[in-house]
């Protein structure tokens, strides 16, 4: 069953500019949810008649966990091809594990058991009951590396770690507290967790985030958080931004 959400929230808030912009929270290998949400987004792209093309902007982790990693790569490139969008991909901590192993397998294993593995299957590599130790990960690598496709990895690695859009910055995971913008480093931009989502204090502009998957969407002055676990709840979220107005958009199957 599929079921879509609008919730409209309050005005008075930080402009993203006068560009319509989409972000999408974490897809994790959902590719049905990720299909619900895109339809809803060019729906509503077309009843909004924009005069400029939207930005649709991915919060990253597309890989791991869900069963079509493959099969999300592949829509993620494909939207890069449509004129009517200006599509842009972050980088997740997922897809930075990835790439870690196929460089240093042995050193970046712990990849496989987060999600790795599921990955891998959705390339046709099947690790079975047992995760592979000692020079088997180096044979499971190079099995890896002849079944993703070039364009796959092309992708990966050109993925970036931030962007910024009037008055939002848009990232994995979060920022360092007491650290502007300019020096936040990429570990933090990929992984931090506690440290970010604990703290009161503002940054110089409004953090749009994934990487911690909640209930429902958090949303205050500080940070917007839209990962809601898709791959576990079959719930998919994206925050719309105009102007100052935001808008959750949601898919649930």
């Amino acid at each position: 069953m599929l079921g879509l959400l609008r919730r409209h929230l309050s005005a008075s808030l930080p402009s993203v500019g006068t560009r319509l912009v989409y972000a999408v929270g974490d897809i994790h290998g959902r590719l049905d949810l990720l299909n619900a949400l895109l339809h809803t987004i060019r729906a509503d792209v077309v009843a909004s008649q924009p005069t400029t093309k939207p930005y649709l902007i991915f919060l990253g982790d597309y890989v791991d966990r869900g069963p079509q990693s493959r099969a999300v790569i592949d829509a993620l490139i494909g939207l890069e091809q449509v004129p009517q969008l200006e599509v842009i991909c972050l980088l997740g901590n997922h897809e930075s594990a990835l790439l870690a192993f196929l460089d240093k397998p042995m050193e970046r294993a712990q990849w496989l058991g987060y999600g790795g593995a599921e990955t891998l299957a959705a390339y046709g590599l099947g690790l079975g009951d047992t995760l592979p130790t000692g020079q088997d990960l180096i044979a499971v690598r190079d099995a890896f590396a002849v079944r993703l496709p070039p364009e796959h990895l092309s992708f990966l690695r050109r993925l970036v770690p931030l962007v910024e859009l009037g008055d939002y910055v848009f990232v994995h995971a979060g920022l360092r507290p007491g650290v502007p913008l300019a020096k936040q480093t990429r570990r933090d931009m990929l992984w931090i967790r506690d440290d970010f989502l604990n703290d009161k204090a503002r940054f110089e502009k409004v953090v749009v985030h994934g990487h911690t998957p909640t209930p429902e969407p958090h949303l205050d002055k500080r940070r917007i958080g839209v990962d809601t676990g898709a791959y576990a709840t079959g719930l998919l979220t994206a925050i719309r931004l105009q102007e100052t107005r935001q808008t959750l958009l949601q898919a649930r199957i």
